[in-house]
């Protein structure tokens, strides 16, 4: 059997090379589509992150010098080397703890 001979581009027909670099810029921009639809549901699909309190009220005396936070707590470090730990949504403390060996400021 003899095989046919393969078609160079410049025996082509004009309309043949036309569809031809049609098709390669369609899947081209495709790919690219498809990629930026990905990377938009990606983006958008994050959980969202957890907002901050709008105040914080401290102690008498207390400034605050750090703060933390979860996603139902957050906790404040005062100049006394305390650590506040507050309900996020009651903004009561929860916990107090005293940093030991930390010398104030």
């Amino acid at each position: 059997m003899m095989d046919a001979p393969t078609p160079d581009n410049d025996t082509l027909p004009a309309n043949l090379k036309f569809l031809r670099r049609l098709v390669t810029i369609l899947t081209g921009t495709m790919i690219v589509g498809l990629v930026v639809v990905i990377a938009l549901l990606v983006i958008r699909l994050q959980p969202a992150s957890v907002p901050l309190p709008n105040e914080i009220t401290l102690p008498d005396g207390a400034t605050a010098v750090s703060f933390t936070q979860a996603q139902d707590w957050y906790a404040v470090v005062t100049d006394a080397n305390e650590i506040l730990i507050f309900d996020r949504m009651t903004g009561d403390i929860r916990q107090t703890f005293q940093i030991e060996g930390a010398t104030s400021n």
